[in-house]
């Protein structure tokens, strides 16, 4: 048996820390960087009431950061308590003299910020009060002095300015983990403006090197201004492109926007979530966001959303990190709900409309030609589009996807029959070019459509509504298709044949490496049922062999959606072309086909103009 040495035998000898090293640990905690510096200070300057916030900072804020308010600012009493640990003005004890920490209606408990921040740096608090003289407090690594009289220069009666020098002087150490610079200043810039995107009704200002970096004027605190002061932030796309949120469930609301399917990225950096004013960033709105944008984007594809939950504060546990970037909800199941419904709904509610970007985007490629051409270019007007309701007198749309005549189409020439160009939001066909794009003239513009892309979300949609009452509705085939495929190609349709069967397609085993096509979905017509089944097998490859189908039906439906729909090459004729724009009109999420891509594009005469220099 091997002895363990005498050293290792003794007891531990337990410690207290003294104040400043238990200090330098929380703020080891709480602010890693300047820019979770800036986020503390801030946040006290909203909870004091702030109607504008200006923050400068230099050298990416190692150097300085420099915070001024025009809040209701402290006393001189308030101050010399401002910089002791666990002091707060953000807990209110009862009647009894309890203090619930999870009873929070500010920004929430802070009792380390200011005494962690003043611990690692030299700390200079000038405030005064309303009916107070000026006092101010200074700390260099924790030691204070104050306070005690001093010159207020604020903007406003009331407030408090807030510069904090050679941040992390007191940990040199901590120094060689920051991230240069630059680094440092994109981290302090994306603070300011989560800060900022949730108090609209506050103006902020910051400066990095005495170079103005944002501007953003006080908005009004309704949702207008909450929209404008999201455009400002994340695109004027955004603002022309957003959805408005507003659902309500079990005393928790959701409000906020989301963008059109159309306007997406390749990344969820533009994906905000909010709680009770705080910004947070939780793993559930990925897959919320997931979940309600299915039907409409491939999944490298991501949306861009700002959403806000307000909720009982006993509902929500903010103190699950010691930056207060996370959250726990009491009912993560219920939120998730919500929010998914909230966010379908409004999807449906948005009709067939589309990004504006897709025009934009088109117009844009087109300027080196206009540069070329010698025109003087000018930024083309948006093109909004507007949710769509048929106007009174026009007979209700068929709610089943409009399916060409078989026999081939003739070139369209105009007939009498034809819409007025002001009659509908879609106009009214005038050609296809390259049997592929319909071309409708609109009462101040012309749109383009992707006639495949369109018709597979009308496809696609009616699916859907006859799953919902009950079953895709079904076509026997006169002579049954039998379609040649591996054996383990046909094992994996033949074992998926009842969940197949109600998306309406009727099949069974004919020999080795064969399967019988009874009957195919009613609404598609005539298909290439061979090449729907063999890129079945492939999706079905991929899926877990113990998954149900209905968990994947909108994977399915949307490849058979695909496969059924009018294809590019198809010539169609000028009542054909019609059913088609009128169908889009009447269907919901009809701008976008299954995987995102818009299904048409709108062009405003002025736009049009423009690109011939008429304007």
């Amino acid at each position: 048996m091997r002895l363990m040495p005498d050293s290792a035998r003794l007891r531990p000898v337990i410690l207290r820390l003294p104040p400043e090293v238990v200090n330098r640990i929380a703020a080891g905690e709480v602010v890693e960087r300047p820019a979770a510096a800036v986020k503390e200070l801030v946040e006290n300057a909203l909870d004091a009431g702030a109607l504008n916030i200006s923050i400068a900072i230099e050298e990416g804020g190692l150097k300085r950061i420099t915070i001024e308010d025009d809040g209701c600012g402290l006393s001189a009493e308030d101050l010399s308590v401002a910089l002791e640990r666990h002091a707060t003005s953000k807990l209110v004890p009862d009647a009894d003299g309890r203090v619930d920490l999870l009873n929070i209606h500010t920004m929430g408990f802070r009792g380390e910020a200011l005494p962690s921040i003043a611990s690692v740096s030299r700390l200079r608090i000038v405030s005064r009060a309303a009916g107070e003289a000026a006092a101010e407090i200074y700390s260099e690594a924790g030691r204070i002095d104050g306070p005690k009289p001093a010159a207020f220069t604020g903007r406003s009666e009331t407030g408090t300015r807030i510069d904090v020098a050679d941040l992390f002087h007191a940990t040199p150490a901590r120094l060689k983990f920051m991230r240069g610079e630059r680094a440092e200043a994109l981290a302090v810039t994306d603070v300011v403006k989560r800060l900022a995107m949730a108090n609209p009704g506050v103006g902020f200002t910051l400066e990095n090197n005495g170079r103005n970096v944002l501007r953003y004027a006080p908005e009004f605190d309704d949702e207008a201004g909450r929209l404008a002061r999201l455009g400002a932030i994340m695109g004027r796309e955004f603002s022309d492109n957003a959805i408005a949120i507003d659902a309500t469930r079990d005393g928790t609301r959701l409000t906020g926007f989301a963008g059109l399917p159309t306007l997406n990225r390749g990344n969820a950096q533009m994906q905000f979530l909010f709680v009770n004013g705080r910004p947070v960033k939780d793993r559930m709105l990925t897959g919320v966001v997931r979940a309600a944008y299915q039907d409409f984007l491939a999944r490298d594809r991501h949306p861009m959303l700002a959403l806000f939950v307000d909720v009982e504060p006993e509902e929500v546990d903010v103190n699950v990190h010691p930056a207060k970037t996370e959250v726990r909800f009491r009912d993560g199941a219920s939120i998730r709900g919500l929010m998914i419904g909230a966010l379908r709904h409004s999807l449906a509610d948005a009709g067939h409309r589309a990004s504006t970007t897709v025009a934009g985007f088109a117009l844009g490629r087109a300027r080196p030609e206009a540069a070329q051409a010698g025109l003087l270019w000018q930024s083309p007007s948006s093109a909004a589009y507007r949710p769509v309701s048929l106007p009174r007198g026009v007979p209700e749309v068929s709610r089943e996807p409009f399916m060409p005549n078989t026999a081939p189409a003739a070139r369209f020439d105009e007939q009498k029959s034809q819409p007025h160009t002001g009659e509908f939001p879609l106009g009214a066909a005038r050609a296809q070019v390259h049997e592929t794009y319909i071309i409708a003239q609109t009462a101040d513009g012309i749109v383009i459509v992707d006639q495949h892309a369109a018709h597979e979300r009308l496809v696609y949609e009616a699916m859907k509504r006859q799953m919902e009452d009950g079953g895709v509705r079904r076509q026997a085939l006169l002579i049954p298709d039998i379609v040649e495929m591996s054996e383990d190609e046909a094992g994996r349709i033949l074992d998926r044949a009842d969940d197949l069967g109600a998306l309406g397609l009727e099949v069974e085993a004919f020999g080795p490496g064969a399967v019988c096509v009874r009957a195919t979905p009613a609404l598609f017509g005539e298909m290439d049922t061979a090449g729907l089944l063999r890129d079945l097998a492939d999706d079905f490859a991929e899926y877990n062999a113990g998954l149900a189908l209905k968990e994947r039906f909108e994977d399915v439906m949307g490849n058979m959606a695909c496969r059924s729909s009018v294809r590019a090459g198809r010539r169609l004729n000028g009542d054909e072309m019609n059913a088609l724009l009128r169908q889009m009109e009447a269907t919901p999420h009809s701008g976008q086909c299954n995987h995102g891509r818009p299904t048409y594009v709108e062009l405003k005469l002025a736009d049009i103009e423009k690109l011939f220099g008429r304007r």
